[in-house]
């Protein structure tokens, strides 16, 4: 148990029976009445910000959070199956608890998020860039090319598609930002 004046941002607490993140805070003491703690917080289940104020001195429950790395192994009916990088471990997640993955290859590396005294799964997160292999892309027709943000449609090994610059070709290498899933730049 913890109170207010332990409070810091990135602390994970068990509020209202979920797991979640102190994202920021702010103690107030007014010139009438008690003092108080006005506070953001992050659901670690489904990333909502909640907005909270807490009485300065109630007491909290903190949780311990870990984050571990996994590589994903394959998909299977209505899941993933990963192995953990370190004990060979492997488990098999919702296709729910992961983001973007239809990015995701066979091999690729993740970091998972844990609720370590319950070993419940919160998150699978990819890195940020990932490398993937174009495998289907229209060519580009001449006079397309007017503006400078012309884009075009690829399909990648994945399956997933994306939007590209139009010089993209089939079976060139590019790397794709996982949080937009924007287009990054080609591997030579």
């Amino acid at each position: 148990m913890a109170t207010t004046a332990d409070f810091k941002n990135g602390l994970y607490l068990n509020f209202n029976g979920k797991p979640c993140m102190i994202v920021w805070f702010q103690h107030v003491k007014p010139g009438k009445g008690p003092a108080f703690v006005k506070t953001k917080l992050r659901n670690l289940e489904n990333g909502r910000i909640l907005e909270n104020t807490f009485t300065a001195g109630a007491k909290i429950e903190t949780i311990n959070v870990e984050r571990r790395p996994y590589q994903f192994l394959y998909a299977e009916g209505d899941g993933f199956n990963f192995m953990h990088e370190e004990t060979y471990e492997q488990i098999k997640l919702a296709k729910e608890l992961v983001d973007n993955a239809d990015l995701m290859k066979e091999g690729q590396h993740v970091e998972m998020m844990f609720v370590a005294d319950e070993e419940r799964c919160l998150t699978c997160e990819l890195p940020t860039y990932v490398t993937l292999q174009v495998t289907y892309a229209e060519p580009a027709v001449k006079g397309n090319t007017a503006s400078t943000s012309a884009l075009k449609e690829v399909t990648l090994e994945t399956g997933a598609k994306i939007m590209v610059p139009l010089f993209i070709q089939q079976d060139e290498v590019i790397t794709v930002n996982t949080t937009d899933r924007s287009y990054g730049q080609r591997v030579n």
